[in-house]
């Protein structure tokens, strides 16, 4: 996208520079099509630049004669509106833009169905070059997707600036994330004989990005199939240096039930499997107990196709959200993850401390293993054997390590005895 950007960008300028010479105000809105990328990755190129034609028109329809549309990327436009009279104009030409989707957009005979969403940004106020514009209107239509609005206007102290879509997006593509490895320790042998893969961020600007920001970013934006994706190929091909190296380990990657709406999935991810040399019954899938209730039946679908070919399935944060027993009693799970905010605060907390026991009691009789996370003391852990729990993660057991460290270390240990 830096190549379209850095084309439009005087364009936008020479509009701006004659706008405060007429004395007016002018605007500049970042305007992204959810889900235009991977339509165009399921139908083609030529499929998507038909759209992307298809959706200007629309927004030329919608807005006044004077103001310019610009193409900024494969699923990206940039709207500059001179001569408006002040913000709520702005605002209504981004609410004419939003409606203007309402409708499908119809390329032969197959429609596509879309929204926008939009960033807004006003001369003077957010900036006065093209290029700041732009990057605001960016950062607001970001603040936008975070709040699930349609529009949001820059503001300096509401809009995050940690995360930039398009620099998420191009990090992702070019490989710049990187995992992290986790332990989990299995209380009846005292072995480490699992990891939970984590996506680990850092901007180019050397900016570390907690996990709890950009995954739920992702989440919100069509950013979460491609993260996902990212995520499983990179966590397995670590699994894989392990297996080779002769010290194998089960691997369990956290997934969005968004991506079981991708056509296919099942059969990617066994593919996936197939090409790092992964087994299935070492891979765990996790899944939030709330992400049940997202699409039960696609998920249930989707994941017995994975069960019957021996990949696991782990309910995370049990105990957290709203799943009901009934749920469990459908779910092809094969353990429960206790949340951590459960096991940290047994200590001191006997009605906690009997909550986790009643969570482990119900995982065994429903033939569930039960895995706590959140261990960090010595004590816990010491609870938690009584208990009859079967894996431990936290502190305690070990720190999320790079992957390519912790491999390392694995291999050579195992290279010692």
């Amino acid at each position: 996208m830096t190549s379209e950007r850095s084309h439009i960008l005087p364009a936008i300028q020479g509009i701006l520079d004659r706008s405060v010479n007429d004395a007016g105000l002018c605007a500049v809105l970042v305007i992204r099509l959810q889900g235009m990328r991977e339509a165009q990755l399921r139908f083609g190129f030529d499929f998507g630049n038909e759209v992307m034609l298809a959706a200007r028109e629309r927004m030329v329809d919608a807005v006044r004669h004077v103001d310019k549309i610009f193409v900024a990327g494969d699923d990206t436009f940039v709207a500059v509106l001179p001569a408006i009279r002040n913000r709520t104009h702005a605002l209504l030409a981004a609410t004419r833009i939003v409606g203007a989707f309402d409708s499908p957009l119809l390329r032969g005979e197959r429609p596509w169905h879309g929204r926008a969403v939009i960033g807004v940004t006003l001369y003077g106020e957010h900036g006065t070059t093209a290029e700041l514009l732009y990057r605001r209107a960016e950062l607001a239509h970001d603040e936008a997707l975070r709040i699930g609005e349609p529009f949001a206007v820059y503001q300096q102290d509401a809009t995050p600036i940690e995360i930039l879509y398009g620099e998420l997006r191009e990090d992702i593509e070019a490989n710049r994330l990187h995992v992290a490895f986790q332990p989990l320790c299995d209380l009846r042998t005292g072995e480490v004989v699992r990891v939970e893969s984590l996506a680990r961020w850092s901007t180019r600007s050397g900016v570390e990005v907690a996990p709890a920001d950009f995954v739920p970013f992702a989440e919100r934006s069509d950013l979460i199939v491609q993260l996902t994706r990212w995520s499983l190929h990179a966590s397995l091909r670590h699994t894989a240096a392990l297996h080779r190296g002769g010290c194998p380990l089960d691997v369990a990657i956290n997934l969005s039930p968004r991506v079981f709406a991708e056509q296919g999935f099942a059969e990617q991810m066994l593919g996936a499997l197939e090409i790092w040399g992964v087994p299935p019954e070492s891979a765990i899938i996790e899944i939030t107990e709330t992400a049940l209730l997202t699409d039960l039946d696609m998920s249930v679908r989707v994941l017995r196709r994975l069960r019957d070919q021996g990949v696991r399935v782990a309910i995370d944060d049990f105990g957290t959200g709203y799943a009901s027993f009934a749920y469990l009693r459908h779910f092809p799970a094969t353990e429960l993850k206790i949340d951590r905010s459960f096991v940290d605060a047994m200590i001191g907390d006997s009605r906690t401390e009997l909550l986790v026991r009643a969570m482990v009691d119900v995982a065994h009789r429903l033939g569930l293993e039960a895995v706590a996370e959140g261990v960090e003391n010595e004590e816990t852990l010491r609870r938690l054997v009584e208990m009859d729990c079967d894996l431990v993660q936290g502190y305690h057991i070990g720190r999320p390590m790079v992957a390519e460290d912790f491999v390392a270390e694995r291999i050579a240990a195992a290279s010692l005895v």
